[in-house]
């Protein structure tokens, strides 16, 4: 697998990761500050093992990761994963806001041939 194909299959999983509103709520808490299972799973009306697999579906996107202590498994949040999806999407702003400012030239241009046009 080339790093092309590897980096698409590594947005897939977290977009897929990120696609959940209870996964982006996980996200969103871990952004707070590491979590164990339980303080995670509590606002959510959802069973434990429910989280759990959210949990794994984070886990394995790369977006989350935990340690174990004793009995206790906390998560933290992985920031390289996020740098590189906001890369993404800043390219791809970057991109539409070129597109966007030659059609504004491109209007600009046209617009006093319109008004010449419009005078008897």
């Amino acid at each position: 697998m080339d790093s092309q194909t590897a980096s698409t299959a590594s947005f897939d999983l977290v977009f897929q990761a990120l696609g959940d509103p209870t996964r982006r709520a996980i996200v969103e808490r871990l952004s707070r500050g590491p979590a164990t299972v339980s303080e995670l799973a509590r606002p959510l009306p959802m069973s434990l093992p429910a989280v759990l697999q959210h949990l794994g579906v984070l886990e394995q996107s790369g977006l989350v990761r935990s340690e174990k202590v004793g009995r206790v498994r906390t998560y933290r949040i992985e920031p390289a994963a996020l740098t590189g999806v906001e890369r993404w999407v800043a390219e791809r702003r970057a991109a539409w806001e070129r597109r966007l400012d030659r059609l504004s030239d491109l209007l600009a241009e046209q617009r006093p041939a319109d008004d010449k046009e419009k005078r008897p």
